[in-house]
């Protein structure tokens, strides 16, 4: 058991109850809770070692200065256009001095045959829902401007520590596979087994958050609760271990199930 508390690093009591949540209605783990927080020194080592390789550089970009560059016709939206790549030192420090705070520090990928020039390439990864999914690979961030490991380094690091070979998790974040396990193979670390599966959506389409009906275990119960996982599942049973019994990967559903409070 994980907690990614380094982007909610002030919500520790809502993590805690998240753990007695999954623990009520019979999910367990072997050893005590980590907390990406503990951590920092995986990160800081994983950085260094990266840059120790030239393959990291400072970024001094804002959201909005990403959002307006030009891009060249086969770039993806979203995709770091490499502003800051291949300044040269003067221009660093001009930058640096211009930006009054730290920059954050970007992956400098390599290009494949499949895109003409960085800063994007494309990789590919299985997935056992979707089969093989090929996504871009651009220049993304490692560390954030204010010191903090980005997301998709400290999964990537932590899961090599806990030894995770196996990575299930909701078809939202299935674009960002390939970034991850790019990074992994760069890191020489194996490449974990992916499934991502459908998610849970309210009424109108939308992912459950605070915002669009997210609800607690506190709020429907722990029997309705494991109720409502079956019939997402198309299980019968009321219990994990009931659950197991009928669990089969290959039949897992493809598409969104619908939470309807009534």
């Amino acid at each position: 058991m994980r907690v990614d508390d380094l982007d909610d690093r002030t919500f520790t009591e809502i993590a805690n109850r998240q753990l007695d949540d999954l623990a009520a209605i019979g999910l367990t783990w072997d050893e005590p809770a980590e907390w990406q927080t503990q951590h920092s020194d995986r990160y800081d080592a994983a950085i260094a070692g990266l840059s120790d390789r030239g393959l990291l550089y400072e970024c001094y970009c804002s959201r909005k200065d990403i959002a307006q560059a030009p891009r060249a016709p086969h770039a993806p939206e979203g995709a770091y256009p490499g502003t800051c790549r291949d300044l040269t030192d003067a221009e660093r420090s001009d930058r640096r001095a211009q930006l009054g705070r730290p920059p954050a520090l970007r992956l400098r990928t390599e290009a494949g045959a499949e895109l003409p020039a960085p800063p994007a390439v494309t990789y590919t990864v299985h997935d056992l829902l979707h089969g093989d999914y090929t996504g871009i690979v651009d220049d993304f961030v490692v560390r954030r401007g204010d010191g903090v490991p980005a997301y998709n380094l400290a999964v990537v690091v932590d899961d090599a520590a806990q030894d995770i070979d196996q990575v299930v998790r909701g078809d939202d974040l299935l674009p960002s596979s390939p970034r991850q396990a790019y990074l992994a193979r760069l890191l020489g670390y194996p490449e974990p087994t992916y499934a991502h599966v459908a998610l849970v959506l309210n009424e109108d389409g939308a992912r459950l958050a605070k915002r669009d009906g997210a609800i607690t275990l506190a709020e429907i119960g722990v029997e309705r609760a494991l109720a409502q996982i079956a019939e997402s599942l198309g299980y019968t049973g009321g219990t994990v271990e009931q659950m197991l019994t009928q669990f089969k990967p290959g039949a897992l559903p493809r598409h969104p199930w619908i939470y309807r409070p009534a």
